[in-house]
């Protein structure tokens, strides 16, 4: 995923997530924004075990 962070106007940032955008009003939320999301995009993530049925 390719994250950008470009100002719009003076007290308008906005975030883009490829075709997705987000907008903040402050630099300061855009940044933060930013590193939770990657923070959350780089955490490990785990796939629930299938159980499996006894065939009988």
């Amino acid at each position: 995923m390719k994250i950008l962070i470009k100002e719009l106007a003076k007290s308008q940032w906005q975030v883009r997530l490829d075709q997705h955008a987000v907008t903040f009003r402050s630099e300061a939320e855009a940044r933060a924004f930013t590193s939770t999301l990657e923070a959350r995009l780089h955490a490990p993530h785990y796939l629930p075990q299938r159980q499996q049925r006894a065939v009988g």
